[in-house]
């Protein structure tokens, strides 16, 4: 499979020229053996508004594009297999990945799943993130209430879609949305 900490040398540098923040990348798929397309996914976003329009996601994906297939020709194969590569914004329910989004997204509810069991024999919780400190991850989990883990046990966490994360989250980017409008008008 790739080498992700590779991945994200070549890909991080590509979407900090273009003003984003790196958000996630996975590679993600069975190989050309399987049934199923391996999939190169980049999550980036503006830091002023934590998403990505369309016009946003082809940039960096032709800037990704270029900067592998130049590896490539270089003779540095990164994914061995033919892949698919996708550019998305993490969206409102978004991944969980950084440090700063333990803190940044603290007070809203969360779903995580781990690597090694805490609470007993649990990998699997659910509830209001608390924060993180030293790298330690706290959840008030709806089972077992409060719980820390270290945020290298993380398998995935994400933001779970509530009445109060659409509430605080940044409304979407509608410029040209008047001039859709006026268009439709005139017809």
């Amino acid at each position: 499979m790739a080498d992700i900490a590779r991945l994200i040398e070549i890909v991080e540098p590509e979407a900090q020229a273009l003003g984003f923040d790196l958000v996630r990348v996975i590679v993600f798929g069975k190989s050309e053996v399987g049934d199923e397309e391996v999939t190169l996914q980049i999550m980036a976003e503006r830091p002023e508004t934590g998403q990505l329009v369309i016009e946003d996601c082809a940039e960096l994906s032709r800037r990704v594009s270029d900067a592998l297939d130049a590896l490539e020709e270089a003779g540095e194969v990164l994914i061995e297999e033919a892949y698919r590569l996708e550019v998305s914004s993490p969206g409102i329910d978004r991944p969980l990945t950084r440090a700063k989004d333990f803190s940044n997204w603290a007070g809203h509810e969360a779903r995580v799943s781990l690597k090694n069991p805490v609470d007993g024999n649990r990998k699997s919780l659910q509830g209001d993130l608390i924060g993180i400190e030293d790298d330690v991850v706290t959840i008030e989990d709806k089972k077992s209430g409060r719980v820390s883990f270290p945020r290298a046990d993380i398998h995935s966490a994400k933001l779970v879609l509530t009445d109060k994360l659409i509430a605080a989250t940044r409304p979407l980017d509608s410029s040209g949305a008047d001039d859709l409008i006026e268009e439709e008008q005139e017809d």
